[in-house]
């Protein structure tokens, strides 16, 4: 991030943050009013508000203190009728101050940055295999399992909620919904096309091969953040077939939902029971609508910029892993790296890069409209 997008950032962002604070005096204001006794629902809220705002600002009131101290040092500093001596140490304080100031900036600028994806911590985790048949469905098994392997890494809980298998150990779509601190921002660039590049397990002469698999990454909502009328879902239940056309049990378990409004269809059929199919299908359904109203925001809002700098949508190809030269290659970060530490699940150098052209871009974004 250049020099003078992060100031420009650091205005941004305090001028954000300033708003919060006059709000949260404003709302403190109301609260201590005689007449609010007289309305508990409204302190509910208020308090509510209140608490989040606290959260929100706690950097910014060391900001407060630290700048006003800054101001009262530079003051001294300059003001000719002060003794030397003193002048000299108001001079070094406020050097010291400034050096405390500049990450803290930094810090509340990251953290507004991280926050403007949302709060959640779980999100669904969708891989489907793409072209290239049976190399291409195992190549989507591998992407689940590199997955896992990093989740393992960082203590997240990684359960798989649906998968569809093939006869040679591959999967054709598999759903997963992983969830622990900061799994939303670190992962939210993997949506996309992935392609790679290798000799497949059934090659006999070995030929390279080049197949293809989809990620899609959605942050699982709050129930207050998605409301979906019941009656603008279709429910259709029948029994769950397995492999080769067998049913996994003799009653209607399988569950499928339609959002009849925007035309998204979940199915779910991996548990036996009908109520865990349905508690599972619903999941997969909020987030999925979340998403598709979310993208329509986000387009709307700055149609041109995704445009111009990638969307990150599952069908635009972001990466590609090269077998025979042990080399994944990102196409948005432009740079490689050692794809068996990728595979291996060992993904913080790749996705802390990602981050941070994520922040830049949303950053960017912001600072154009």
């Amino acid at each position: 991030m250049s020099d003078t997008v992060r100031t420009k950032g650091h205005e941004l962002v305090l001028r954000k943050l300033h708003g919060m604070y006059e709000r949260q005096g404003a709302i403190q204001r109301e609260l201590e009013e005689a007449g609010a006794a007289t309305n508990p629902a409204r302190i509910v809220e208020l308090s509510r508000e209140n608490g989040r705002l606290e959260k929100s600002l706690s950097l910014y009131r060391i900001f407060l203190k630290l700048n006003a101290n800054a101001a009262e040092a530079m003051q001294i500093s300059q003001d000719a009728a002060e003794d030397q001596e003193f002048r000299d140490l108001a001079s070094a304080q406020l050097v010291e101050l400034n050096q405390q100031i500049q990450p803290l900036l930094d810090q509340m600028l990251d953290e507004f940055l991280a926050g403007q994806r949302g709060t959640s911590d779980s999100m669904m985790l969708e891989i489907r295999a793409g072209t290239g048949g049976d190399e291409a469905a195992l190549f989507a098994r591998d992407l689940a399992e590199m997955y896992r392997r990093f989740s393992e890494k960082n203590n997240w809980r990684f359960d798989v909620l649906d998968f569809s298998p093939t006869e040679h150990g591959g999967f054709r779509e598999l759903i997963a919904n992983v969830r622990g601190t900061g799994v939303v921002e670190l992962l939210a660039m993997e949506s996309g096309g992935h392609r790679v590049q290798r000799v497949p397990q059934t090659e006999t002469q070995g030929r390279v091969h080049t197949s293809a698999a989809t990620v899609a990454v959605l942050p699982e909502p709050d129930q207050s953040a998605i409301e979906i009328n019941p009656a603008d879902v279709r429910e259709d239940v029948s029994r769950a077939g397995g492999p080769g056309g067998q049913n996994v049990n003799k009653v209607e378990s399988a569950v499928q939902l339609t959002h009849l409004p925007t035309g998204i269809t979940v199915r779910m059929r991996e548990e036996r029971s009908q109520h865990k199919n349905r508690d599972k299908a619903w999941r997969i359904l909020r987030s999925r609508v979340f998403e598709f109203f979310d993208q329509q925001r986000r387009a709307a809002r700055s149609d041109a910029r995704r445009e111009m700098i990638g969307s990150g949508d599952r069908n635009e190809r972001i990466r590609t892993y090269n077998f025979p030269q042990n080399r994944l290659t990102d196409h948005r970060l432009n740079r490689n790296f050692p794809l068996e530490k990728i595979v291996a699940g060992d993904m913080s150098d790749l996705l802390m890069a990602l981050r941070d052209l994520a922040r830049e871009q949303l950053l960017e974004s912001m600072l154009d409209s």
